[in-house]
């Protein structure tokens, strides 16, 4: 499987080598593509038109000053030229829209993959770099399409004309521009060869710099906090001269570009060989006239084909990027045909290990159950495990050994968007979308009507300061929230939850950000929320953890203790070191004595 969630789309690609995929869009616009081959058809015959109405024009005085050959001949190149250009606008509207929509395509597929990925694929991709193939590649597509393959369509019909036309005038005139096809075919393809290398090296390069770039602006916060601006321009500095490195190679091979000589000994071969055909009565001047201009086609394929084939390997490069990232595998699967009904709540850990890098282990066979409708609090240090355990439930991360249940069923035999649907999780890092606040609570419920929107925002302690702002929940927030207080992006989070209205809702120290009057108000919401539902506290509150029906108590990533607070305080060194962290000393000697009844 490529993706943790199958993209649903109507665009059937073929992913087994970058030309099949190219070609796999390509021949989705049939109508577009037989536009732009009649019209780059006609133009390169109406373009030949041209030197034979001269040469015509040309025999015409020579012979007689018969004007009114001359006058017709002049009609035909007008004509000609108007029809020309009318199949010209046809053909280049062709390869426009054609280009565009297939751009539109790639993108669309690109990201509907990119949000299928798991979080384990995503966890070990630079933001930076994955925004350049969405963006930057994908464009690249688009220009190989237009100008690329339009020019090189264009000036194969180019190449052609004079093959077709120059035994026409005399059949040993089909020599010289044979030949020069036949020399220009092979120049092409080793100037392709050579370039494509490059060009892969370009889009690589392009991306680091992209990865970099979006890295820094995403920290700016750190770098202007430890005065690092002068270290950071100089580390960018250092990316875009690999870039014009590359760019600057791209073109020292576009300089030595054999066929623009080719050309110039082919006007010279063909003139000598038509001269030499005049000179023994075989043609007349007319016709060398005819056949120059013939030659003077290739000029058209020469020059055009210089940028059209360094863009298509730049556009093949590009899909090479672009499939690497589809064809990526990652480790879970959306699991079609898995378990879909209502979630009660039970969540069963079983001896479950598990490490987010290969050798690694960050829990190590930890065990305990959450009933249904049960309130269980996650406690411990720092980097016990205690979000892990959350993101192995709703199945961001599968165990490596072990199993975790949720109403009895191994997670893994879930349908994947059934399991997460039932499962609201509000984490410590609120991540918040740049669009209005009404939009960021109905995130999970996009039907939700504005009365539910409201009902959620007052459990949650929020519908208060959003009435503060001028355009109430139509407020359109900064990236990630920034425009808000911690507090408040957290009580809008919170109010996301409550829209869903989840079996089994998991609050990630969801309430670090905010003051303690706040917390009082939505302690109550919480708990009434937590009616009816399994729920899932990782906090270092003790307000908190005393409500809890049980307690897990997590250390080096093992279970280390359960049980209830009162006990734990009893029984367990570690719980009791937690407090101590936590709480003023003489609070927590209070708490202790108060439990064991000293």
């Amino acid at each position: 499987m490529a993706t943790e969630f199958i993209t649903r789309s109507s665009v059937i690609t073929d992913h087994s080598s970058p030309a099949r995929f190219i070609f796999s869009h390509i021949r989705r616009h049939p109508l577009y593509i037989l536009g732009l081959t009649i019209g780059a058809f006609s133009n390169a015959a109406l373009a030949a038109v041209i030197p034979a109405a001269a040469g015509t024009a040309f025999n015409a005085i020579i012979n007689g000053n018969d004007l009114d050959t001359v006058a017709w001949m002049a009609v035909v190149i007008v004509a000609s030229q108007t029809i020309r250009a009318v199949l010209q606008l046809i053909r280049n509207s062709s390869a426009e829209v054609f280009a565009q929509r297939i751009e539109r395509d790639v993108r669309d597929e690109l990201y509907a993959n990119l949000l299928g990925k798991s979080m384990s694929f995503h966890d070990s991709q630079p933001v930076g770099e994955i925004m350049a193939r969405v963006t930057n590649d994908v464009r690249e597509l688009n220009l190989m399409m237009n100008p690329g393959v339009n020019l090189i369509v264009g000036s194969g019909m180019f190449l052609i004309m004079p093959v077709l036309f120059g035994p026409g005038v005399h059949p040993a005139l089909i020599l010289t521009p044979l030949l020069f096809v036949i020399a220009h075919v092979i120049a092409q393809y080793f100037f392709v060869r050579s370039l494509h290398p490059i060009a892969q090296k370009v889009r690589a390069s392009f991306g680091h710099m992209n990865a970099h770039l979006a890295e820094a602006i995403d920290g700016l916060q750190v770098v202007k906090g430890t005065a690092q601006e002068e270290q950071e321009i100089v580390h960018f500095n250092r990316m875009t001269d690999e870039v014009s490195h590359w760019y600057i190679k791209q073109g020292d091979i576009e300089a030595r570009y054999v066929p623009l000589l080719m050309l110039g000994l082919t006007f010279v071969g063909g003139f000598i060989h038509a001269a030499y055909l005049f000179y023994n009565g075989l043609i007349n001047t007319g016709d060398v006239v005819t056949f120059i201009g013939l030659l003077y086609l290739f000029t058209f394929p020469v020059f055009t084909s210089l940028t059209a084939f360094s863009q298509v390997a730049l556009g093949y490069a590009s899909a090479k990027r672009i499939l690497d990232i589809i064809n990526e595998h990652t480790l879970l699967d959306e699991n079609r045909g898995g378990y879909e009904g209502k979630m009660r709540g039970e969540i069963t850990f079983e001896n479950v290990a598990f490490g987010y890098l290969d050798g690694t282990e960050v829990m190590h066979d930890v065990s305990f159950t959450v009933r249904p409708g049960q309130t269980v609090a996650i406690v411990g240090q720092t980097g016990s495990g205690k979000t892990t355990i959350t993101k192995l439930i709703n199945r961001m991360y599968d165990v490596s050994t072990g199993r975790v249940l949720v109403d009895g069923i191994d997670v893994r035999d879930w349908n994947l968007a059934a399991l997460r649907s039932q499962i609201s999780v509000i984490e410590q890092d609120i991540f918040l979308f740049s669009r209005t606040i009404a939009d960021n609570i109905q995130f999970g419920t996009p039907a939700a009507t504005r009365e539910q929107i409201e009902d959620a925002a007052r459990k949650a302690q929020a519908h208060d300061f959003i009435q503060t702002f001028d355009d109430d929940y139509e407020t359109v927030i900064g990236q990630r929230g920034v425009t808000l207080s911690g507090g408040q992006r957290q009580r809008l989070a919170i109010a996301r939850a409550f829209m869903t209205n989840p079996p089994v809702l998991i609050l990630d120290d969801s309430t670090s950000a905010i003051d303690s009057a706040t917390e009082d108000h939505i302690q109550r919401a919480i708990w009434e929320a937590a009616k009816g539902r399994t729920t899932l506290l990782i906090t270092h509150r003790l307000s908190q953890i005393r409500w809890a029906d049980h307690i897990v108590v997590l250390r080096h990533g093992q279970v280390v203790a359960q049980g209830k607070h009162e006990d734990l305080l009893k029984t367990s060194d570690a719980y009791q070191r937690i407090f101590a962290r936590y709480e003023s000393p003489r609070q927590t000697k209070t708490t202790i004595e108060h439990a064991t009844g000293d």
